[in-house]
């Protein structure tokens, strides 16, 4: 086992993914911008605070990081206090940001002048999944690498797959983003329907599920949508930032996405009443009359 880890960015997800990898025997450094969290994080967990990047990674093997978005991504990595600045040659860093592909191809780069290597590895699965240790996980990066890094990150995940060359899992994450806002469009208008019939959601859920309608987002989601009830889960400020990471991808590949224009114009909608830190299945209340 590795001994040394560090992980960076204690937000919704990466709190419980570091506390998971402290449960289970490696020693954790954590390193948080504000600063309460990471000292919430050491009095639950086994640890370390670091007050800078570059002082959370000196002594790691393994650099796991999980901010926000592209910009987070550059300024952890390549800040003036920075991960690059006093990473140690070997060290692998795993980015677990949902981030674009060049982002991640650009600090690879900037990782292997210094002899480390570099796994993007964004998550899919909710706070609910880094809780219980269930995440799914795709990366890119080289497969040697992947290797060693794969015994450590599956403390927290229940799946974790190498889908090819550096940035691939970034595309990986955006085609997932994809299919739950597609699903979610469904799923409203699905629900929507079948409350105006007075058809019982719980009962539809039930039957739908074991069939070809069956998804996360079914089993999860329907009965708190006919509920009205949005107060958790991903909030559609990240779905709309993920979006345009989908939409910039897809520019330059030359490749359309209506669907997800039409569902991320609704969100844009929802915001502006107010909703931006509603669940993303709150989407069913395009609806409202």
């Amino acid at each position: 086992m590795t001994a040394n880890v560090a992980f960076l960015g204690l937000g919704t997800m990466g709190y419980s993914m570091a506390g998971h990898l402290a449960k289970a025997g490696y020693h954790v450094t954590v390193y948080n911008r504000t600063q309460a969290k990471a000292d919430a994080w050491i009095q639950e967990y086994q640890g370390t605070i670091a007050l800078t990047p570059c002082d959370a990674v000196k002594d790691a093997d393994i650099v796991f990081t999980c901010v926000g978005n592209d910009d987070d991504v550059r300024e952890i990595y390549k800040g003036q206090h920075g991960i690059l600045v006093t990473a140690k040659p070997g060290a692998i860093l795993v980015d677990h940001t949902t981030a674009s592909a060049d982002v991640a191809r650009e600090i690879a780069d900037a990782a292997h002048t210094i002899g480390c290597d570099f796994l993007d590895a964004p998550i899919s699965g909710g706070e609910a999944g880094a809780i219980n240790g269930c995440l799914t996980v795709m990366v890119g990066g080289n497969q040697a690498v992947f290797n060693k890094a794969k015994p450590a990150i599956a403390k927290y995940a229940k799946a974790t797959t190498l889908m090819g060359e550096t940035g691939y899992g970034q595309i990986t994450k955006m085609a997932n983003q994809l299919c739950i806002a597609g699903v979610l469009q469904g799923l409203s208008e699905a629900v929507t329907l079948a409350k105006a019939a007075g058809l019982d959601i719980h009962t539809m859920t039930e039957v739908l599920k074991h069939g070809a309608a069956g998804s996360w987002q079914l089993e999860n989601r329907a009965q708190t949508m006919a509920a009205d009830s949005f107060d958790f889960g991903f909030a559609i400020d990240w779905m709309r930032k993920d979006l345009a990471i989908c939409f910039d991808a897809a520019e330059k590949l030359n490749v359309e996405l209506p669907l997800a224009k039409q569902v991320d114009s609704e969100y844009e909608k929802l915001q502006q009443r107010g909703f931006n830190r509603a669940d993303t299945s709150v989407l069913i209340k395009q609806f409202d009359k």
